[in-house]
């Protein structure tokens, strides 16, 4: 059977959701108060997903959801429908927008289920105010279900407002590795972008299909166009399998100042897509978008 536990950590403020079977195999901690990220993961008795620390939330953006754009945008500048618009810049060294608006919001719990062999919790935002740089109103729900030895993320994003609007949609999980440098990736692409000095997507280049992507002594900030939905993560420990629901899918591999950890995001568009439109969608009033990634032990 799984518990839900509500706890606050009274040296931050910050609010909690853990969940664990009863075997303790399985446990997941949620932060509320940080859009409802993933902060840890444990299936199956392997360690999925860890704490980050000494590295902080406010610069990793563990496991945040990335909305209404994923990565960055330039100066963050657009144009939609003939209108300029201008995001706050909170990446301040490239003078750029950085990973949306929801990463540092509270959620509420709206919804949550515990069966003998599964937990599932919904979380909600819902966005009244009209900001600078995004002058609309939207609602997420996202909900988590963990079983053994697997776990969903559902999202669903509904217009609320009269006008249109573009987006990408993006996560930003940390996975854990007892030995990284003996791991590696799988995946289909041959389409690699073409980064400047501020990270901001300039082209695409050819490259050659990698059977196995060898981790190593590689430092990775790179995004690729899969030409399939499903990524595979090969540790000494534990073959955990990605997959998305979305037409277009993108992988950003990162490895950030923290051993054995690397960032592995599915995300449906790239660096600066409000301006060069890759993977940019529009979302009308009253219209929902949905999407799944699931993540399995195989």
């Amino acid at each position: 059977m799984y518990t839900i536990k509500r706890t606050l950590n009274n040296s931050n403020q910050l609010e909690y959701i853990e969940i664990e079977n009863s075997n303790k195999s399985c446990y997941a901690k949620i932060c509320v108060n940080l859009g409802a990220s993933l902060q840890e993961l444990k299936l199956d008795g392997k360690t999925i997903i860890e704490d980050l620390s000494p590295l902080t939330y406010n610069n990793t953006y563990a496991s945040s959801i990335l909305f209404p754009f994923a990565n960055r945008i330039k100066d963050g500048k657009y144009t939609f429908n003939g209108k300029a618009f201008q995001f706050d810049i909170n990446e301040t060294g490239n003078n750029n927008a950085l990973h949306g608006l929801v990463f540092d919001k509270t959620f509420q719990i709206v919804n949550q289920k515990e069966t003998e062999d599964s937990v599932s919790i919904t979380f909600e935002y819902v966005e009244n105010k009209e900001s600078r740089g995004f002058p609309y109103t939207y609602s997420i729900q996202l909900e988590y279900i963990i079983k053994k030895d697997s776990l969903d993320v559902s999202i669903s994003v509904k217009n609320t407002d009269s006008k249109a609007f573009p987006f990408t949609l993006g996560w930003h999980p940390y996975f854990s590795s007892s030995d990284l440098y003996n791991s590696t990736l799988n995946f289909d692409s041959n389409k690699q972008l073409v980064f400047d000095e501020r990270c901001i997507t300039t082209g695409v280049v050819d490259v050659e299909s990698e059977s196995n992507f060898e981790i190593k002594d590689k430092n990775l900030d790179d995004c690729f166009i899969l030409n399939t939905n499903q990524t595979q993560f090969n540790t000494p420990d534990y073959k955990l399998l990605i997959s998305a629901s979305s037409k277009d899918n993108f992988l950003q591999i990162y490895t950030p100042p923290k051993a054995n950890t690397i960032a592995i995001e599915p995300t449906t568009g790239v660096s600066d897509s409000f301006n060069n439109k890759m993977g940019l969608q529009i979302l009308k009033p009253n219209e929902t978008y949905q999407l799944n990634w699931n993540v399995k032990l195989i």
